[in-house]
């Protein structure tokens, strides 16, 4: 009897002797492996960990894009708190290229919010391509702080190619014309036409599928 309560003692200080392990190098895990962890525990300590690993970058998208450093807090914040429910949902292989993706999907998500606020008052048709081809204000925006929209969204733009991606940006979230975005990627026209065309059919199929 007191070797099997030795034997259970044992095992118990050995359990807590590998948590406090893992809490005492939580911060020495690289970025997947706290991703894993965060994922098998639910633990919002490792995220945290990431979120202060990258702090500076998650500040310096938003800044970047968002101009202002307290909407660049604010955003910070909500993308910390997208991270707790996004993580889960999506195969990560390189996180902080993830991580730079998410950031600037949702500041231009932001800014698209702020003007279509002022600009469009009825709801906006969900068919995607039908909403690009009629009216260039409305291009890429939906129902107004629809969070399941906004997600569909960020999870099809991260599954474009780098140059449809970059022309959906600049072209429907930026609103710059054919002739800038040209300049800014260096590319043809023709090419710049061909990457956006092929992007929005790619963004209808991907949102539509979502939808199913």
């Amino acid at each position: 009897m007191q070797n099997s309560y030795c034997f259970c003692l044992s095992n118990k200080i050995a359990y807590f002797c590998t948590l406090f392990m893992q809490i005492k190098d939580i911060n020495t895990l690289d970025d997947l492996a706290l991703v894993n962890l965060y994922k098998q525990t639910n633990s919002n300590a490792y995220v945290g960990v990431l979120f202060q690993r990258y702090s500076h970058l998650i500040l310096g998208v938003c800044i970047k894009y968002l101009g202002n450093e307290e909407d660049a807090k604010d955003a910070s914040i909500s993308i910390f708190e997208k991270l707790l429910s996004d993580l889960p949902r999506f195969e990560i292989e390189n996180f902080k290229s993830w991580l730079h993706a998410c950031c600037k999907t949702f500041c231009l998500m932001q800014i698209r919010a702020a003007k279509s606020k002022y600009a469009i008052e009825n709801k906006i048709d969900n068919n995607l391509e039908d909403v690009m081809e009629s009216n260039k204000n409305v291009h890429l925006t939906y129902e107004e702080n629809n969070e399941l929209q906004f997600s569909q969204m960020e999870v099809c733009m991260q599954g474009l190619n780098e140059h449809q991606r970059l022309c959906i940006e600049l072209f429907f979230l930026k609103e710059k014309s054919y002739k800038e975005v040209t300049d800014e990627t260096n590319m043809t026209l023709n090419m710049v036409k061909s990457h956006i065309q092929n992007g929005k059919r790619n963004l209808k199929n991907c949102m539509e599928s979502k939808l199913l």
